[in-house]
C-alpha cells in the first residue's frame, strides 16, 4: 500500500504542479490571441517607438493625414483596453495608443520615473518621434491625470483634452477605494485570487464578458506584478496634483464619468468643472472605465465634442 501511495504521489504531484503553472498561462495566451485578433480587425497595428532612453509599445491606426487622437490608459491597465473604443474612431482620426512606462509591452524598469510630469514629457517625445505637431489627448484614470497635466504644460501641442474618470484631484466625497486606502489597504496590490475577486468589480459597473480562466490569469498577473505596481503607485500619488492648476488648462476639455465609479467618486466632477472651457457628461449606469464598459457610446460622445470644436 505504501508503495502504491508513493507511486500516486510521484505521479499526481507533478501533474498538479504542471496544472497550476499552465492554467494562468493558458488564460494569458487566450487573452493575448483574442486581443491581437481584435486590434487587427479594428485596423490597429502594433509597433515600437523609440523616444530616447525607452521604447514605447504603441497601437496605431487610421489615416496618416487625419487629426491625431492620443489615448492614454490608466494605472495597471494597457493600451489594448482602448481597442473597442478606437474602432469607432479610426476612420476619421489617426489614433495613437501607447503602453505607458511600467505597463504592458513597454515594460517596467525600477529606475524609471513614473511621476505624472515625466509621463507627460514622454507623450511629447512620442509625438516628436512620430512627427506629430499637435493632437487631441484623451485619458482614463491615471491616463486622464496625464492628459490634464499635458494640456496644462504643453498647450501648444494640445488641440483638446478628454478626461474619462481622471485621477489628479481630491473628490469631495470619498470613494470605496479612498476608504480602503485610509484603512491601509490598496486594492490594486493583489496577493491572491480572493483579492482580485474583490478588486475587479470595483473597476467597472458593466464589465464586458470575460471567461473565468482569463480572469484567473489576470489575477495571477496582478500578483506577479505586485511590487512593480506598488513602485508605480507610490510615484503616482506623490505627483504634483493638477487641482491647483485647473484654471491653467485653457484647451477645450470634455469630462466623461461613470456615476458608479468605485475608485474615484463622481463628485470629483465638481472640481474638474473649474476648468475654464469644459463640458461634463455623467452616465448613471457606468463605472470607472466608460471606454471599456460602453465603448460605442463613449466614442460617440467624444466624436460629438470634437465635431463642435472650431476647425
Amino acid at each position: 500500500m505504501k508503495a502504491f501511495l508513493t507511486f500516486c504521489l510521484v505521479l499526481i504531484l507533478p501533474l498538479l504542479a504542471w496544472s497550476a503553472w499552465t492554467y494562468p498561462q493558458i488564460g494569458t495566451l487566450a487573452y493575448r490571441l483574442s486581443m491581437a485578433a481584435e486590434t487587427r480587425l479594428y485596423g490597429l497595428r502594433e509597433h515600437e517607438v523609440d523616444i530616447g532612453g525607452m521604447s514605447l509599445s504603441v497601437y496605431e491606426g487610421g489615416p496618416a493625414d487625419a487629426p491625431v487622437l492620443v489615448l492614454l490608459h490608466g494605472y495597471s491597465a494597457e493600451n489594448e483596453h482602448w481597442a473597442r473604443f478606437a474602432r469607432h474612431l479610426v476612420d476619421d482620426y489617426r489614433v495613437i495608443a501607447p503602453d505607458l512606462a511600467g505597463h504592458g509591452d513597454t515594460g517596467f524598469q525600477p529606475d524609471w520615473d513614473y511621476r505624472i510630469a515625466a509621463q507627460s514629457g514622454r507623450i511629447v517625445a512620442l509625438l516628436d518621434a512620430l512627427e506629430v505637431e499637435h493632437a487631441h489627448i484623451a485619458g482614463n484614470s491615471m491616463g486622464g491625470f496625464i492628459a490634464a497635466d499635458f494640456a496644462r504644460r504643453y498647450p501648444q501641442r494640445t488641440l483638446s483634452a478628454t478626461l474619462l474618470d481622471p485621477a489628479g484631484v481630491a473628490s469631495p466625497e470619498p470613494s470605496d477605494m479612498d476608504r480602503l486606502r485610509a484603512a491601509g489597504d490598496n486594492p490594486f496590490l493583489i496577493k491572491n485570487r480572493e483579492d482580485f475577486a474583490r478588486f475587479y468589480p470595483m473597476t467597472m459597473a458593466r464589465p464586458p464578458w470575460v471567461p473565468g480562466f482569463v480572469l484567473d490569469a489576470q489575477a495571477a498577473r496582478y500578483q506577479a506584478r505586485r511590487e512593480e505596481l506598488a513602485t508605480i503607485y507610490a510615484q503616482l500619488i506623490a505627483s504634483e496634483p493638477v487641482e491647483p492648476h485647473l484654471d491653467q488648462i485653457l484647451t477645450p476639455t470634455l469630462i466623461l464619468w461613470g456615476a458608479q465609479d468605485r475608485l474615484i467618486h463622481v463628485s470629483a466632477t465638481e472640481v474638474w468643472a473649474q476648468i475654464p472651457d469644459v463640458e461634463v457628461t455623467v452616465w448613471d449606469d457606468l463605472g470607472h472605465m466608460p471606454h471599456v464598459e460602453a465603448p460605442g457610446r463613449s466614442a460617440l460622445r467624444l466624436r460629438e465634442f470634437l465635431a463642435s470644436l472650431p476647425h
